[in-house]
């Protein structure tokens, strides 16, 4: 194995550096497989885990990525990972070479090559099993349409596509109204302003609207989500983009038997990891993956983009070419 390239952050005093760097084998982590990457993504939490301020880097120096795909040096095989403690406390994704334990790993499902794996991705994954937490919920297209917050984002848009593959009637919201005809291209049946479902409220109930919600905002939103949703409706969360605090009360739950569904793809057992990514290429396809894809960037670009993820820049998924 030769040296290697790699986005290394690095915590000084107050301040993050951020350089490409030459990596030998060395500096890999500890893991018993040697994957030769080829593709990354970018997602919110990688650019959290390079600010000064996201306190989600638990290592220093860090190769970030909480993502990748690509072949297993020793047989071959070709792989991804993500998740557990990729790109935040283990070496991640923005490297040639990535050095993993085997029970992180997830074989490629058959008909998805490493760019498609990485189209999808992180938020991919979450925006699928947040359809797969509402339907074990009891949510089922009949029961009425579907509000999906955030839904110009990686898990929004991702999960606009594949709720209305599955026939719900899917409502998106997003401070980008310019995007409307984007996501109706998803299959959004109608696009709201995100000032709608993030503003404050001092009702505790209101109309109700939603049979489900896909909610990877956090904040406002959640509250907002839980208020509207119909009586036996869910709410699947597993963003905190729009804040961790969420004001609400009992009511949604005594009164309208709303559940609200945990959803963290982080932790996720590696046989149901694996399970749900086997259907990402059947039942929970989003379609056509190049119409989620925003832009693809070389490695020694991805720097300079990871600021502009902070400031909600970009829409659906923004790929990594690393080694491909």
């Amino acid at each position: 194995m030769d040296d290697f390239k790699a986005l290394v952050a690095e915590r000084t005093d107050d301040d993050v550096k951020r350089e490409l760097r030459t990596l030998g084998p060395d500096d890999l982590p500890d893991g018993d497989v040697l994957i030769r990457v080829a593709w990354s993504s970018v997602n919110y939490k990688d650019a959290l885990a390079v600010s000064p301020k996201g306190q989600v880097a638990q290592a220093s120096p860090l190769v970030p990525g909480i993502d990748l795909a690509g072949e297993v040096v020793d047989s071959g095989d070709q792989v991804l990972v993500h998740g557990y403690d990729l790109g935040v406390a283990h070496h991640g994704g923005y490297a040639e070479y990535a050095r993993v334990p085997s029970d992180w790993v997830v074989p490629l499902p058959d008909g998805l090559d490493a760019r498609g794996a990485m189209t999808l991705g992180t938020a991919g994954f979450t925006a699928a099993l947040s359809v797969v937490r509402l339907e074990t919920d009891g949510v089922v297209p009949d029961d009425g349409p579907v509000l999906v917050l955030g839904a110009t984002g990686g898990v929004g848009s991702t999960a606009v596509a594949i709720l209305a593959q599955r026939g719900y009637e899917v409502v998106a919201s997003t401070g980008k109204t310019d995007q409307e005809d984007w996501l109706k291209g998803l299959g959004a049946s109608e696009v709201i302003d995100r000032e709608e479902t993030s503003g404050e409220s001092d009702r505790p109930l209101e109309k109700q609207r939603w049979a489900g919600v896909v909610d990877p905002v956090g904040g406002e939103a959640t509250a907002y989500a839980l208020r509207t949703a119909r009586y036996g409706g869910a709410v699947a969360t597993s963003g905190l983009v729009g804040g961790i605090s969420l004001k609400t009360t009992v009511m949604p739950f005594i009164l309208r038997d709303v559940s609200l569904l945990g959803v963290d793809s982080v932790g996720t057992p590696i046989e149901e990891r694996r399970e749900v990514w086997t259907r990402l290429t059947g039942d929970l396809s989003p379609g056509d993956l190049d119409r989620l894809v925003d832009r693809e960037l070389p490695l020694d670009e991805v720097d300079g983009y990871l600021d502009e993820v902070l400031g909600g820049s970009g829409r659906g998924r923004v790929l990594v070419r690393v080694g491909a």
